[in-house]
């Protein structure tokens, strides 16, 4: 068992075996140098979305932070797909989400710490990253969230 293997299993994380399946003409993730860039991943669990609609209306901050980190977790799925295994990361260098907000919602980057906090649990000092929380005023299929990631591996 790898070294994140065996964090994940302890923080009771299981990652997709395969990434979402592209709802366009992209792919998951695309490596360029050293680094793996995602496309924006939502948070499907078994090819469904749990919630729809907006955040700080028909979907709460708390769970739309459990859909942000959920979200994380298929973007995880689509690096593993790419890189092999999850212990060539070196660093997460940067996540991009995009919360579907009541107008009235301003809260977007609270929302992001669902999956800002996944990658520090999962990689600790190599989980910090940069980020951006944009409020949008809608996502496809009207998720709550989509997010996107950016790491490095060696």
């Amino acid at each position: 068992m790898s070294q994140i293997d065996e964090r994940l299993t302890a923080l009771g994380i299981e990652i997709p075996q395969q990434a979402a399946a592209p709802a366009g003409a992209y792919v998951p993730a695309t490596i360029s140098g050293n680094l793996v860039y995602t496309a924006g991943q939502l948070p499907f669990i078994d090819g469904k979305l749990p919630l729809t609609g907006k955040v700080g209306g028909a979907v709460s901050a708390e769970d739309a932070q459990g859909l942000a980190r959920t979200s994380a977790i298929n973007a995880l799925a689509a690096i593993a797909a790419v890189l092999g295994s999850l212990d060539r990361i070196t660093r997460v260098v940067k996540v991009t989400g995009f919360v579907a907000s009541d107008p009235s919602f301003t809260g977007q980057a609270g929302v992001l710490n669902g999956a800002s906090h996944l990658l520090g649990d999962i990689f600790g000092d190599a989980g910090v990253h940069s980020r951006s929380a944009v409020g949008v005023a809608v996502l496809p299929l009207d998720s709550p969230i989509e997010v996107e990631l950016i790491v490095e591996f060696h």
